[in-house]
């Protein structure tokens, strides 16, 4: 299983309450309606809040600004992945989901990769590994 992280940030011209929306009512289905052609095995978003606890957290390390949120999408392998993009409704879907990304997302300050999980703690207990 191979996962893609896409850590997001919005628009300038977005609040975080907006952006929010907007990625989970509107992009959410996009991405739905396009798994099938895209061969996603899962789609997660984990959307960031608004809380002091994350100044906290980002302040104690020295960290940048937080992101907004980030999306995950699993694939059963590359293979699988690099096939979805080389069929016509791949690369449609892919054009599609692009499109909307430009909408609500700041594109140029979102990384995004491909990566490989390696569980260590599952339930609270460590994973043997």
């Amino acid at each position: 299983m191979v996962k893609l992280s896409f850590a997001l940030r919005r628009l300038p011209h977005l609040t975080h309450a907006e952006f929010s929306t907007y990625w989970f009512e509107t992009h959410g289905p996009l991405v739905q309606s396009h798994a099938k052609a895209l061969r996603i095995h899962r789609y997660v978003q984990t959307h960031g809040l608004e809380h002091p606890i994350n100044e906290g957290f980002r302040a104690g390390r020295g960290g940048p600004e937080p992101y907004d949120g980030v999306a995950e999408l699993w694939w059963t392998s590359l293979d699988d992945l690099g096939a979805a993009t080389q069929t016509p409704e791949g690369q449609a879907a892919g054009q599609a989901l692009l499109e909307d990304e430009k909408r609500f997302i700041d594109l140029a300050n979102s990384p995004l990769w491909i990566g490989e999980e390696r569980l260590l703690v599952d339930g609270g207990e460590p994973s043997g590994g």
